[in-house]
């Protein structure tokens, strides 16, 4: 199922302005890359404001595509005119926490979720990946005492 997302709502949300614009949009961009990764889902972000020169418009980020506002518009119409011509409308969810966009989104058959619930699934997400890593970790070291190796050995 792909996620067409309202970067700057959520990065209002997850990031704040506080570091500047390109670096907030680029910790979120890295978080929605580790996200699809882990969820291995399709994502698209869309931000208000000028593009980035080394992400235009269309540009592809770890997987993740880039849109911007058109100029002298937002990207809530940006969103909708996505939307419109989505061909997965049923299977679409619009991560935004506007009411006036997510009833639009609805309306058009797209499923919608807000910026804090979208939030919830990275951090769960994030938590299940950060387990399994550990448990893989515990199993190697399981391994590596079964056949007699202990780590030191590998120590040069």
């Amino acid at each position: 199922m792909p996620y067409l997302i309202d970067g700057n709502n959520l990065m209002a949300r997850r990031i704040g302005f506080k570091l500047g614009l390109e670096e907030a949009r680029r910790r979120l961009l890295e978080e929605l890359a580790q996200f699809a990764l882990i969820k291995r889902v399709r994502l698209s972000v869309v931000f208000d404001g000028a593009p980035n020169p080394f992400f235009p418009d269309g540009a592809k980020y770890r997987g993740i595509t880039v849109f911007y506002a058109r100029r002298g518009s937002n990207a809530d119409e940006r969103i909708k005119r996505l939307v419109n011509r989505s061909r997965e409308r049923r299977t679409l969810i619009v991560v935004t926490s506007d009411r006036a966009l997510a009833q639009y989104v609805r309306r058009c058959g797209a499923q919608t979720i807000s910026a804090q619930e979208f939030i919830g699934k990275m951090d769960e997400a994030r938590s299940i990946a950060e387990e399994e890593h550990r448990e893989l970790q515990d199993d190697i070291r399981a391994w590596l005492r079964y056949f007699g190796v202990e780590p030191e050995d590998d120590a040069p």
